[in-house]
């Protein structure tokens, strides 16, 4: 009783928590609801989760027009992703990696689990009760958004990215094609590659995913057509 007790606590806090935060950071962000890009952005996500058996219901995608090359999740399934990411991806294969990437974070429960480590279950308890300062809401908004998460929850996420790829009949190469060309910035980075600085050792990562699909049959298909990725592109240019 007691373990089922702090389970449902720890779920409770989850669900409030990243609600607060997403409250906050989309007061902020400027939202992008035109469905020329939400749609085909919810068409691979939907794909994907399909394929691999994840529930797409619950999955609260939020896209956001910023340069930053970033994505990235809070608790209670909230997924960010910056129009600067999208821009970068050269085909929908590197896209979708990086959304499998943090599929795999949420599905794995990395996100609570980096919270609880890092602030401790008190004061996320205290901060879904209302009771938590705005500037500890910010702290764990900063935190997700700007911090890696340690090796092994990393690697476990490409891992596990890879093979929800492999079941979405998506190329797993281009994930690590993406990982690869970007780790040619590794150095004098921008800022805004936020997404790479906050994943560090991209080439020994690509090199891992290379190495885990060796000799495995994978079918490639696409879910957009070259026209309609193109498409996408084009609309994010537009409204920048």
């Amino acid at each position: 009783m007691t373990i089922l007790k702090v389970e449902q606590t720890t779920k409770n806090t989850e669900e409030k928590i990243g609600d607060l935060l997403w409250d906050l950071l989309k007061k902020s962000e400027n939202e992008i609801t035109s469905l020329s890009i939400v749609s085909p952005v919810d068409s691979m996500l939907s794909q994907i989760c399909i394929k691999n058996n994840i529930d797409r219901s619950g999955i609260k995608c939020h896209l956001l027009r910023k340069e930053e090359v970033n994505a990235f999740a809070f608790p209670n399934h909230h997924l960010i992703i910056y129009s600067g990411l999208i821009s970068m991806c050269e085909n929908e294969a590197e896209f979708c990696g990086v959304l499998c990437h943090e599929l795999a974070h949420m599905e794995k429960h990395h996100i609570m689990n980096k919270l609880l480590k890092d602030f401790g279950l008190s004061v996320l308890i205290s901060m879904s009760a209302g009771s938590g300062n705005s500037e500890m809401i910010r702290a764990a908004v900063k935190h997700l958004s700007s911090t890696a998460y340690d090796r092994n929850l990393e690697n476990e996420a490409d891992m596990t990215a890879v093979e929800y790829l492999i079941k979405a009949n998506i190329d797993p190469e281009q994930f690590a094609n993406f990982l690869y060309r970007l780790s040619n910035k590794d150095e004098n980075m921008p800022a805004q590659y936020y997404w790479i600085t906050t994943h560090p050792a991209s080439k020994e990562r690509a090199e891992k995913i290379v190495e885990r699909i060796k000799n495995r049959t994978i079918l490639k298909t696409s879910i957009l057509n070259e026209k309609s990725w193109a498409l996408l592109k084009k609309k994010l240019i537009e409204i920048e």
